[in-house]
């Protein structure tokens, strides 16, 4: 009877724990993912759009321009770069000239910002050559250099990338976090760029971080706020976006990443928790999304792997410009390049999904384009 008695003690035992493993199993099949924190992009919305927001003139229209002998030994020839933006910009517009073209995006009394990504160093940042180009092609639509920026977060970063004034004499060249006489800081302990912010525009977000005195010169502020820059919101009157064609992971960071991360400050936490979401959602207000009227994605030089970082035994040579007003439609373009090259490479075996979210995010705001179906590509092979 004892035997028979622990048998039963030992079949009650068993059977709860099946079902609390059970029940538990349930639980993790059936719960929702935690919830993101909130934001505030309701705000973004209530804006009226105006004939320049995203996501522009050619919704969903990209240019890809080809050219297999634009390298040699290395280096970005600066006439193949010249001509690749040139086909670029004669196809998507339909222009029979150059400056017609670029006249449909600037106007001569324009204060227009370049946003490159300086932030892999010269190995991997936006090219001097393209952007050179890009500059070039500006001058001769009649845009004065002086009424030209050069812009990023950090104004170190820029320099290390090689926009310097040997580079590109006569403009102006600034960063949102940047040092005045070698400090960050002045007499009194106060950060210099944060001169440089605009506090009536900013991304909110129900998430934060602390950081130390090492690292908020380069976040400019903590909590729950990232302002945007007054390169944006003050300084410039138009935007044409200079991204590098480069993986973050198993996605991409071109225009919208270059965009969002650029422009606003203390993105470290939204880094961690809302990626996607700030990609998209940054570039919804007024500052960016009515402000940025081109895109010129350099992808002569990039990578497939270990970015946005630069390692080198990840850099490719994909050898292409893409052009376009629809910077969601840019990046779902430049997205397939990055992972089919990282299929190939046999970096991932197949798409993951989860890399396009952004983009799915963005289009749902009205930026634009995300769905491939819907994409005009126009490729263009010079020899």
């Amino acid at each position: 009877m004892k035997t028979l008695f622990n048998h039963a003690i030992n079949y009650v035992f068993i059977l709860i724990i099946m079902i609390f493993v059970t029940n538990n199993s349930m639980a993790q099949i059936t719960s929702e993912p935690p919830a993101k924190p909130k934001t505030n992009i309701e705000d973004a919305l209530k804006y009226a759009r105006n004939e320049n927001s995203m996501p522009g003139k050619y919704p969903g229209k990209v240019v890809q321009v080809n050219h297999e002998n634009c390298t040699s030994e290395n280096k970005i020839i600066y006439q193949s770069a010249y001509d690749m933006i040139t086909k670029g910009m004669l196809s998507l517009t339909g222009s029979d000239n150059l400056k017609d073209a670029w006249l449909k995006f600037v106007s001569p009394k324009d204060r227009i910002g370049l946003k490159v990504n300086p932030v892999a160093g010269v190995q991997l940042s936006t090219s001097v050559e393209v952007t050179q180009a890009i500059v070039k092609q500006l001058e001769e639509a009649g845009v004065q250099r002086s009424n030209i920026i050069i812009w990023d977060r950090r104004e170190e970063q820029l320099f290390e990338a090689g926009f310097n004034h040997e580079n590109f004499p006569g403009i102006k060249i600034i960063g949102t976090e940047r040092p005045e006489n070698g400090s960050m800081y002045d007499e009194n302990g106060k950060l210099h760029s944060l001169k440089m912010i605009d506090t009536t525009w900013y991304y909110w977000a129900d998430c934060e971080d602390k950081y130390d005195s090492a690292t908020i010169p380069y976040m400019v502020n903590e909590g729950k706020y990232s302002y945007f820059t007054k390169i944006v919101t003050e300084m410039v009157d138009k935007i044409i976006n200079v991204p590098i064609l480069k993986n973050a992971g198993s996605s991409v960071t071109l225009c919208l990443k270059n965009l969002a991360y650029g422009s606003v400050t203390n993105t470290g936490r939204l880094h961690r928790q809302l990626w996607a979401e700030t990609c998209a959602e940054v570039n919804a207000f007024p500052p960016l999304r009515d402000k940025v009227v081109l895109n010129i994605v350099d992808g002569i030089k990039g990578c497939f792997n270990g970015g946005p970082g630069a390692n080198p035994q990840f850099f490719c040579e994909y050898k292409t410009i893409l052009v376009g007003t629809d910077p969601v439609a840019i990046d779902r373009i430049g997205y397939d390049i990055v992972i089919n090259k990282r299929i190939a490479e046999g970096v991932q075996k197949e798409d993951n999904a989860r890399g396009r979210i952004f983009m799915e995010l963005a289009q749902n705001l009205n930026l634009g384009i995300a769905d491939i179906d819907k994409i005009s590509l126009t490729k263009i092979e010079i020899k």
